[in-house]
């Protein structure tokens, strides 16, 4: 395995250029040196099923690793079937459209926080299970759901949070996103020893093996009392976190993971960034 750096969706840069189409999206990142993307699916799973079949086939020629990220309005912890229902379809629509395009990993946000958290966590962990055992059903194995570390207080999604629900099987890992979590803990990933007490918790909760491939997301955000306020670049030094801490535990553990930047508008050059910082702290070990 080797460690990939990409985006989410395409930079501004990309249309700028003259670029439309998500299928001229591989070529444009493998001129920059990136190998990694993550199909953006907020809005709802649009794409097609012959789309995301090409789109898959010209990442892969180009040794770009494919992830997706599901539909923003995905809430696991709600308490009304319908909304429970539509839930479970948009997910699954999405692991459809991620197996069409060979991404293994499949991002989502776990829902709504506000209330009674933990009956709100129960009824998140209860669906979820419900959706993986209906993946195993349908013999759905070469996709892996990735509830994310999230930003705001409201929502569910604490790095704890996000292992219980990984714990539920295999095909549940996490998507860790490090800027959410800087902005959720007020400014609290400011330190290596913070990542480095991150990385630790992952490893003995759900083993080696998901740390080492571990699915990162990354960006400078900011934040106020109430958590994520709104992303923005590596131009803008007021906000963090700083990627030099984690570069450094990365290269020194070893690890391989995939880093996914969400910088706005910005996000190509930035994982451009973030890749540069972990090649200079690996030259220098």
């Amino acid at each position: 395995m080797v460690i990939r750096f990409g985006p989410a969706g395409a930079s501004d840069s990309f249309y700028a250029g003259g670029h439309r189409s998500s299928l001229e999206v591989p070529e444009w990142l493998a001129k920059r040196g990136l190998n990694a993307f993550e199909y953006q699916c907020g809005r709802g799973v649009n794409i097609g099923e012959e789309t995301a079949a090409r789109l898959g086939g010209l990442a892969a020629a180009r040794g770009i690793e494919m992830s997706l990220h599901a539909p923003y309005y995905i809430n696991l912890s709600t308490a009304d079937p319908a909304i429970r229902e539509k839930t479970r379809g948009h997910l699954l629509k999405a692991v459809a459209a991620a197996r069409a395009m060979k991404a293994r990993t499949v991002v989502f946000h776990p829902g709504a926080g506000s209330g009674d958290r933990k009956a709100a966590f129960a009824r998140a962990k209860a669906l979820l299970k419900e959706i993986l055992l209906e993946m195993e059903e349908k013999g759905i194995t070469d996709v892996n759901l990735a509830p994310e570390t999230m930003g705001k207080k409201n929502q569910l999604g604490t790095l704890e949070e996000i292992l219980e629900l990984c714990e539920l099987g295999r095909q549940v890992v996490p998507a860790v996103d490090f800027g959410h979590m800087h902005a959720l803990t007020g400014g609290g990933f400011s330190e290596k020893s913070s990542f480095a007490a991150a990385l630790d918790l992952i490893e003995r909760r759900l083993g080696r093996e998901c740390l080492q491939n571990l699915h990162i997301h990354f960006s400078p955000i900011e934040y106020t009392a109430a958590g994520e306020k709104r992303h923005w670049t590596t131009l803008e030094t007021r906000f963090g976190p700083d990627f030099t801490p984690l570069a450094e535990l990365i290269a020194e553990r070893g690890l391989t993971p995939t880093v996914i930047c969400e910088s706005a508008g910005r996000q190509a050059e930035d994982a451009m960034v973030y890749r540069d910082i972990y090649l200079k702290v690996k030259g220098g070990k």
